[in-house]
């Protein structure tokens, strides 16, 4: 018995000194004092191992005694098995910064570092903004005019985009631009996303382009001449990055630079010679300044030693001689403008390079420490915004919408998806904002922007292809009152293009947050490179300290003992509580997939995606948490919470167990379960109760529909038509609607009015005549039901309308 009681008392004093990662000496209290008390008790036996177990952590956890056996040798090994890092790859990752992904690696979060980004909420100006000139330009949007009939923006759209300086969003006022917020400008793009035309068209200048790459590094010429013009929309920019060689792995552009003298206007000037072919460049074909990535040569060693002189950046105006610039590509779905750029022989002076000659060779490092906020932005906000009105059309659709005498909305078949719309909705829009919080603060977020990215318009496309099921018939027949079937078609789009998803998944996420974000990777890497052998010491033992830690927090929080304290209420305290479990289990599984793997994680990039689908669940499930903290909750959101979270953190366990089932060792992944899930998975897919509460909320006129959809046009102003503004209308008057339904189709049931008044309005008619409904409530249903069927109609056309050419239509019939 004595031994036993030893036993479990040294078991809980491990684990105590490993969940703190306290450190050698305390894990030397306990093993020494408990083996002495085992020799001097009797339990020899179990006192002479714990004392062995104490000169094992002496021999390995004190700096002094280990340093002068095991440090050397474990310095030596790990300079054979550690990943080469490249120079463009440690470019990228030391661009943009750790904030919460940093935390969600060490296994013990500190949500009050998270919420120490406050929210400081919108300025009057940016409001305003947002509530009258977003939603006269989405006012201005007819997705089958802009598709079909003009293939652009209408010209009044233009004029109103520039005049207002939609272009200049992130320009700061001092230059004429808007100098907005980040959460400003995600708004913007949201309600901008009625036409994603529109929030293309919008978002690119105020993302990835000359613009913030202006900011950030022009010269103070190229500042004053462009910026102004860029703001108020005198410059129309676009970007040249990708090529036909040079799509995902971007640092393979074989565009060039040449450094060399040319003679212009009779004076011998000192530029570059630069050859390329770009495609699939946004904004391309009406641009007026081309900004470019190439790889510049000086073989002539006219700017100094080195022959090869990396990627670089220059600003082009449209009118350069030899470039090739106009042509369209037609997007899948969209007719943004987007297009070809081709170069030979053009020449441009050395002021052309953004930032000046001082800039050579800083292309990759500008690009990655942009794109780190940009993508954060522009198609996150899209993705979310998208989110917003398919929800809202779809709410509305399926309760106007009546199919077995009742509406759709009350069919649970529907009610699934039209909950899963919601909760994604929910999830995207706190993930997009409070990550432009972040950025608000200061922060540059690399990691967070590949998670945003990808998962969110992974959302759009689930969210899209729910809208679909939905609406059927109505959503595939496209025309002019098809307001979802064009963006539905366009959602490859978002998923390719910057970035796409399959690369960003598989190898981005993980593959640079393993370094990045993690607390000592980085260190022993730097220390490897720098031949340290005492700064390996420290970041080895911290990083072994960690692992034991993990392992600790991860079991014994997975059998419910020791529960973190979180700053949350009562309903959202469980949810962080699990994501300080989970982010654990997934620090010690990350730890030992690179350590089992070493330099093969790098193509084992399943087992990298299923990590990085971990630390997205989780990263998205704390921007929900903090939304939810920090909002003004309305009736119904909880719901939301409970099934947003439930769906992310089983998300989060699914990778986990499928990266268990997968890793090579089978010993390890059997172990790594028996430590991360010791009593199995915790999250099941959120019940149905809760499904068919959200499905009713988002259906009818409610506070939990009106918050989600309040970054969306829902004005009716009567210049241009908006089916949300009418579904919000229909919804107003559902009840009094439901009511009359109900009185008119238990008549007609019964046999009271005639068999034939088989149309809505004929039985309405008819219990007008029987004296069952007043007038009132007659001209109220029958005003009602020619709304209803203008929102159910869809388009025809002519027999040879989509023919481009007449001469090869075939007609089948007779005239």
């Amino acid at each position: 018995m004595l031994t036993l009681i030893l036993l479990v008392l040294a078991v809980i004093g491990l684990l105590i000194v490993m969940r703190r990662e306290a450190g050698a000496l305390p894990a030397l209290a306990v093993t020494a004092g408990l083996g002495l008390v085992g020799l001097v008790a009797g339990a020899s036996i179990l006192g002479v191992l714990l004392l062995v177990a104490t000169a094992g952590i002496a021999a390995c956890g004190l700096p002094a005694l280990r340093t002068r056996w095991l440090t050397p040798r474990l310095f030596a090994m790990f300079k054979k098995v550690a990943p080469r890092v490249s120079d463009t790859e440690r470019t990228a990752l030391e661009a943009g910064s750790v904030a919460w992904d940093g935390e969600l690696f060490t296994g013990r979060p500190d949500w009050n570092k998270l919420l120490d980004y406050r929210d400081e909420g919108l300025s009057d100006e940016e409001r305003a903004f947002l509530d009258h000139q977003c939603g006269v330009a989405a006012g201005m949007c007819n997705a089958w005019e802009i598709a079909r009939e003009r293939a652009d923006l209408p010209q009044e759209l233009w004029d109103y985009l520039k005049q207002e300086g939609f272009f200049g969003m992130i320009i700061p006022k001092a230059y004429g631009g808007l100098g907005f917020s980040a959460k400003a400008q995600s708004l913007a793009l949201q309600k901008l996303s009625i036409s994603e035309t529109l929030m293309v068209t919008v978002g690119v200048p105020n993302s990835l382009g000359p613009g913030e790459l202006l900011l950030k590094y022009g010269t103070e010429h190229q500042k004053d001449h462009y910026l102004p013009r860029l703001a108020d929309g005198r410059e129309i920019p676009c970007f040249g990055l990708t090529g036909p060689r040079a799509g995902s792995d971007a640092t393979a552009i074989p565009d060039t630079g040449v450094v060399c003298k040319q003679l212009v206007d009779g004076e011998e000037v000192l530029g570059l010679r630069l050859n390329f072919e770009k495609r699939w460049i946004t904004l391309a074909p009406i641009a007026s300044v081309v900004g470019l990535a190439f790889r510049l040569f000086d073989p002539d060693h006219l700017l100094g030693d080195e022959e090869d002189r990396g990627i670089t950046l220059a600003l082009i105006p449209r009118e350069t001689d030899g470039m090739e610039i106009g042509r369209r590509h037609h997007p899948i779905g969209s007719p943004f403008l987007n297009g070809p750029i081709k170069g030979h022989d053009v020449f441009v002076p050395l002021d052309t390079i953004i930032g000046g000659p001082e800039m050579i060779g800083q292309g990759w490092r500008m690009l990655v420490e942009c794109l780190s906020i940009g993508r954060c932005i522009t198609l996150p906000s899209g993705a979310t915004g998208t989110a917003g009105y398919a929800l809202g059309w779809s709410g509305g659709f399926a309760r106007i919408r009546r199919q077995f005498n009742v509406p759709v909305a009350e069919m649970e078949g529907v009610q699934e998806p039209l909950a899963r719309m919601a909760a994604l909705a929910y999830v995207s829009r706190a993930a997009v904002y409070q990550t432009a919080n972040t950025i608000d603060h200061g922060e540059k977020p690399a990691v967070p922007s590949a998670i945003l990215k990808s998962q969110l318009t992974e959302f759009q496309r689930v969210i899209l292809g729910d809208a679909m099921d939905i609406h059927g018939g109505k959503a595939v027949t496209l025309g002019p009152r098809n307001y979802l079937g064009i963006g539905y078609s366009a959602n490859p789009v978002a998923i390719t293009v910057e970035g796409a998803n399959i690369m960003t998944r598989n190898l981005m996420i993980f593959g640079q947050g393993a370094i990045r974000c993690h607390p000592f990777v980085l260190e022993e890497l730097a220390a490897k490179d720098a031949d340290d052998l005492a700064a390996f010491d420290r970041a080895f033992f911290g990083h072994a300290g960690l692992i034991f830690g993990n392992a600790a927090r991860a079991l014994t929080q997975g059998l419910g003992l020791g529960r973190p304290s979180v700053p949350f209420d009562e309903i959202a305290a469980p949810y962080a509580r699990d994501i300080a479990r989970l982010s654990a289990g997934f620090g010690l599984c990350a730890d030992a997939a690179m350590a089992s793997l070493g330099s093969q994680l790098k193509q084992r990039e399943m087992l990298s995606a299923r990590l990085g689908d971990v630390l997205s669940n989780l990263y998205l499930a704390s921007m929900t948490l903090k939304q939810w903290h920090e909002g003004h909750k309305v009736e119904g959101e909880a719901a939301l919470l409970h099934y947003g979270c439930r769906f992310l953190l089983g998300r989060a366990e699914q990778a986990l167990d499928e990266l268990f089932d997968n890793l090579p060792s089978r010993a390890l992944g059997r172990a790594l379960r028996v430590i991360v899930m010791p009593t199995g998975r915790r999250w099941k897919r959120p019940e149905d109760a809760l499904t068919r509460e959200i499905a009713q909320a988002v259906s009818r006129d409610t506070a939990l529909r009106h918050f989600l959809l309040d970054a969306t046009w829902q004005e009716n102003d009567g210049s241009r038509d908006n089916p949300l503004a009418r579904y919000n209308a229909l919804l107003a008057s559902q009840e009094r609607a439901e009511a009359l339904y109900r009185r008119v189709n238990k008549a007609y049931a019964k046999g009271e009015l005639p068999a034939d008044a088989l149309h809505p309005e004929e039985r309405v008619e008819a219990a007008l005549a029987k004296g069952l409904i007043d007038e009132e409530d007659a001209t109220f249903m029958q005003e009602r039901e020619a709304a209803v069927l203008e929102l159910l109609t869809v388009d025809d056309f002519a027999y040879d309308a989509f023919v481009t050419d007449k001469t090869k239509v075939l007609r089948h019939q007779p005239a």
